[in-house]
């Protein structure tokens, strides 16, 4: 039998193959189509972001000299992995949201900060810098607390409660400090000239309590409060008290101002108290009450008083005695007044007076005190 084909039937063959051909074709064009979907898909997954911050860098630890401040990244987006660098601010108050006009701290670097001598009176921030392949952002914190140094700082001076009179028990207040605990007090109590000046410590006197004898009268008594922690010591001094006298004057029965004699009486600005104690506004009306008095001590009725800042960083006032001695001024800061800020303070002059004496002359009195600010 013979193998050899007719034409006919090797078109055929050739047919078939070529069909054959166009199916394989077909099937290479589809994988091909799937590949390329499969390789589309997987660029669009792996798209491309620089870091963006979603939650701010947070602070944790005490603002104060010494003490260890912590920051955190904060939450940020954007294609892994993100690295992450530090940077610390010093702030007058709380500083622009940005830091961007607050000083940079040299030589701080970590997601850690050990607060220094220099930050005292300031804010800190920190600063936390984003970095991937993509880009980079920064983010800032919200500012720490004011930092206080670790050697105690007072924040409120001390005060004497009780009458200065001859048998009278006088009790010294610690006033208000801050500064690393633990801290411990210790009293000295000053007898001083009857405008609270050219002071000496009374003998013994040693207690949180003092009582007033003889020597005092004609005196005022301060007492000086030395607060002291493993950082350091500091002092601070009360505000003197009254005249001291033998007995005390009945309630009311104050001197008229009229009745004293140029020739041997003088008006006293024995007492002046600050509303509040510390200011912390640049706007708002600061309460002042002085005391006036005359010949050991005695309050004296309608005696003016004028006060004033130095420099003049408010609105002057003038007001009458009462007929306990006291009169209320209320000053209001204006455009010059400072802002508040720990360890600075106001000067004020204070002048009693009466009414149709000369200007440098007659039974005037005068005192300079002084107002602390804190911010």
């Amino acid at each position: 039998m013979s193998s050899t084909k007719t034409p006919r039937e090797k078109a055929s063959v050739f047919h078939r193959l070529y069909l054959a051909l166009l199916a394989w074709a077909g099937v290479v064009a589809a994988l091909s189509a799937t590949f390329a979907a499969a390789l589309a898909g997987s660029s669009a997954a792996a798209s491309t972001d620089a870091p963006t911050n979603t939650e701010e860098p947070r602070i944790t630890g005490t603002s104060m000299v010494g003490q260890v401040l912590r920051t955190s990244n904060g939450t940020w987006t954007g294609t892994a992995p993100i690295a992450f660098a530090y940077r610390w601010y010093r702030c007058e108050g709380a500083g622009a949201p940005d830091a961007s006009n607050c000083q940079r701290i040299s030589n701080a670097s970590n997601a850690s900060y050990v607060v220094r001598q220099a930050d005292v009176g300031f804010r800190i921030r920190s600063q936390v810098v984003a970095t991937n392949v993509d880009g980079s952002a920064t983010a800032t914190s919200s500012p720490t607390d004011v930092v206080q140094p670790a050697r105690p700082t007072n924040v409120e001076r001390p005060r004497i409660s009780g009458s200065a009179v001859v048998g009278s028990r006088l009790t010294a207040s610690r006033g208000e400090w801050t500064g690393e605990q633990p801290i411990t007090y210790s009293f000295r109590w000053l007898r001083c000239n009857d405008r609270g000046e050219s002071c000496s410590e009374i003998a013994g006197a040693r207690d949180s309590t003092y009582l007033v004898i003889d020597n005092d009268i004609g005196r005022t008594l301060r007492v000086r409060v030395r607060a002291r922690n493993d950082a350091g010591s500091r002092t601070a001094i009360s505000d003197p008290t009254a005249v001291v006298v033998r007995s005390q004057p009945p309630s009311g029965n104050a001197l008229p101002v009229e009745s004293l004699q140029a020739a041997g009486d003088r008006l006293v600005v024995a007492q002046v108290q600050f509303s509040p104690s510390r200011v912390t506004s640049r706007t708002n009306p600061i309460t002042v009450r002085v005391r006036v008095t005359a010949r050991q001590g005695q309050p004296v009725r309608g005696a003016l008083v004028f006060m004033r800042a130095t420099p003049r960083v408010v609105q002057g006032q003038t007001r009458a005695t009462e007929a306990d001695g006291w009169v209320t001024l209320t000053l209001v800061p204006n455009r010059l007044f400072p802002q508040p800020r720990n360890g600075r303070n106001v000067q004020f002059f204070v002048k009693a007076y009466r009414s149709g004496d000369p200007p440098l002359g007659g039974i005037a009195g005068y005192r300079l005190v002084q107002v602390p600010l804190a911010g």
